[in-house]
């Protein structure tokens, strides 16, 4: 099992596995076997030693086989062989290599340790005299730490591919989060464009057919005068410029989201100026709307585009509710600000003396429809833009503040 970066064992073998274990167990058995035929050959071994240095070396090339998933064990099980057995140096080349790869440090340092003790008085046990110990102990200490660094070399080679896989990972996982981010992002910032749009234009198609249609039923009933057919051209072609102005609404806001996405400039904007046929088109519904514009033409001007849009949303949100939960009743759309003081859009509106329901059509008991998310896609707009956005009952009136920081081009 792998914990963490530390790669102690393996999942299970794969046919690369399998062939490189059985190329290392017959390189380990060949080797063993023509290192055994030149020390026989120097006549160096005691006669129980040659005759118990095969079996032995035979043992630690057997090991190789479970290496992989008992890497301590094969160690252990090969420390007599190695230090008693010249047969079995390369197989525990492969032992001691092994090891360092796999085991963790702590572990591989006490196990190296163990092999040095072991290993450097072997020549006593295997030629059976002491005078070349010395040079025994160099070479059994230049085999052990050559074949550590080795495997250590291994250890840390694969410990820094399975980092960059970990981080390779963790930055595809955090470039979806972003992409899927940007695309609620993007979802959102058209759900608010929608609303914006499509509420207050529905709005007022609403008043102006339900009022259409409580004429004729009235007229109908005999009472009231019927509509003669001015009358009903010009319902109609208010009706008509509505519908018109809301599918073009509908086409630039599209285009304002593709051109924003490019960065190219945006000639579609809503402006501040705007606000005057906002308030018009209220008028013409029969709200009593006033409008205190207090900024100078220059001033308007310097503002950016976006902050354009924010205050000409704010605005339209605010008629919108008006003309939705408190029909008839009086409007104040106040703007204020300049360098230095921020920027201030004020909706004030008296509330209707049954508060909480909607505005119904005139001539039926329907209430014009809304998604009650209009005020909360605007605090985000107005939060984007670095300004807040307050609304609250006083004194029987509704009012939505939005503040914003001054922010010229």
């Amino acid at each position: 099992m792998t914990n963490g970066l530390d790669p102690v064992l393996p999942a299970g073998r794969t046919w690369r596995d399998w062939a490189v274990d059985a190329v290392l167990f017959c390189a380990a058995v060949f080797l063993g076997m023509v290192v055994l035929g030149v020390v026989e050959e120097q006549g160096e071994l005691s006669g129980r030693m040659a005759e118990l240095d095969p079996l032995l070396g035979l043992v630690a090339c057997l090991a190789l086989w479970w290496r992989r998933r008992f890497p301590l064990a094969v160690a252990l099980i090969g420390l007599p062989a190695v230090a008693l057995s010249t047969s079995a140096l390369p197989a525990g080349a492969v032992i001691v290599t092994n090891f360092a790869l796999r085991l963790r440090w702590r572990q591989a340092l006490l196990t190296l340790g163990a092999y040095v003790v072991c290993m450097v008085p072997s020549g006593l046990l295997l030629y059976g005299r002491g005078a070349d110990l010395f040079v025994d102990a160099v070479f059994c200490l230049a085999y052990l730490l050559t074949t550590f660094a080795w495997g250590h070399a291994l250890r840390s080679r694969r410990l820094l591919l399975q980092r960059l896989r970990v981080d390779a990972e963790r930055a595809r996982a955090e470039h979806e989060r972003r992409l899927a981010d940007a695309r609620r992002g993007e979802r959102q910032a058209i759900a608010r464009e929608m609303h914006d749009v499509l509420a207050h234009r529905i709005s007022l198609l609403s008043v102006h057919a339900g009022a259409l249609a409580y004429r004729t039923r009235q007229a109908q009933a005999g009472a009231g005068p019927a509509l003669d057919s001015a009358e009903v051209a010009e319902s109609a072609e208010v009706i008509r410029g509505s519908a018109h102005e809301a599918v073009e609404e509908l086409q630039e806001v599209l285009h304002l989201l593709r051109a924003e996405g490019d960065g190219e400039p945006v000639s579609l904007l809503p402006r501040i100026e705007d606000i005057d046929s906002l308030v018009a088109d209220a008028r013409a519904t029969g709200q009593p709307v006033d409008f205190h514009p207090e900024l100078t033409a220059d001033a308007v001007h310097e503002l950016r585009s976006q902050l354009h849009r924010t205050v000409y949303r704010v605005a339209q949100e605010g008629l919108t509710n008006a003309r939705k939960h408190a029909p008839g009743a009086p409007v104040s759309v106040c703007l204020a600000g300049g360098a230095g003081r921020g920027l201030t859009v004020e909706v004030r509106n008296e509330l209707p003396a049954s508060p909480g329901t909607d505005e119904a059509i005139p001539g039926t008991d329907e209430a014009i429809p809304g998604t009650g998310a209009g005020l909360t896609g605007l605090a985000e707009r107005v939060r984007l833009d670095g300004g807040t956005l307050d609304h609250r009952v006083a004194d029987g009136t509704f009012t939505l503040c939005a503040r914003l920081p001054w922010s010229a081009r």
